[in-house]
């Protein structure tokens, strides 16, 4: 059985962070596990709490899974705090994890912020260097090269700056751009695009989750970056066009979608 690790917090409305990961996983009949950084009281219209767990009761969860059952592909969400942050980076390294992909979850799709300022500071010292790839958003993105970003030039610029400051490949998504869904792959100095049809779907709360965790299982199977990368766009755009509607929230990305456990053709 091939092998995949979420590390994320938990959405007790199940439409991202780990949930949506174990979804995803078992769609791509991949056995998903799972160390919970946090849990948060949300649905598909926002975050009204978050309570994280304690650093040393991560460290037991990893410290579990990798001893019994070590994973073939990592893929890390939300972490909120820079103590979480130092105990994952040094539990991957301990264990030598391979394929990491690290979606740095700064803000939920409603606008709530889910990491504290020193946490910033702290992903990019202990887990961007471990990752494969990340996958950051534009606003993510824009944090991470500390400039704006207006069009595919600088989605360009932004990942080769990020990729070759960290030495890991940067999918740079163009979800937030009003003129398309591109996305950007650098990955040691090449870049490609992965175009893609904006879906006029409200329900996109946990895509971001949704994404790496496909690529992570990708990955896990054993298929090179750019083909993981190809396929999770592709599951993930079949997921949106499938227009699930399970909130009864009123406005534009207020819903949420789930994903069934045979998953979509490509």
């Amino acid at each position: 059985m091939v092998t995949a690790l979420t590390i994320a917090g938990s959405d007790c409305s199940g439409g991202a962070g780990i949930q949506a990961d174990l979804k995803t996983m078992t769609a791509h009949k991949v056995y998903g596990m799972s160390a919970i950084t946090a849990l948060t009281a949300q649905n598909t219209t926002g975050v009204s709490g978050i309570l994280e767990v304690p650093p040393e009761f991560l460290a037991q969860q990893l410290d579990s899974i990798f001893t019994d059952i070590p994973p073939q592909a990592v893929k890390i969400g939300m972490v909120s705090s820079a103590e979480l942050i130092r105990v994952i980076g040094e539990k991957l390294e301990q264990y030598h994890a391979s394929h990491i992909v690290l979606d740095p979850v700064m803000v939920a799709t409603s606008g709530a912020r889910l990491i504290k300022e020193d946490a910033v500071e702290a992903l990019c010292r202990y887990l961007i260097p471990l990752a494969e790839v990340i996958t950051p958003n534009i606003p993510e993105a824009e944090v991470l090269w500390g400039h704006s970003i207006g069009d595919a030039g600088e989605m360009e610029q932004a990942a080769a700056a990020i990729g070759e400051k960290w030495n890991c490949g940067v999918l740079c998504k163009g979800g937030h751009r009003v003129q398309d869904a591109d996305d950007l792959l650098w990955r040691q100095g090449q870049c490609r695009w992965f175009h893609g049809r904006r879906i006029n779907n409200p329900n996109t709360h946990g895509t971001g989750c949704t994404l790496s965790s496909a690529i992570a299982s990708n990955l896990a199977l054993g298929m090179p970056l750019e083909e993981a990368v190809e396929r999770a766009k592709a599951y993930l755009s079949g997921a949106l066009a499938a227009m699930l509607d399970l909130g009864k929230g009123s406005g534009p990305m207020d819903h949420t979608f789930a994903i069934p456990v045979g998953g979509w053709e490509k």
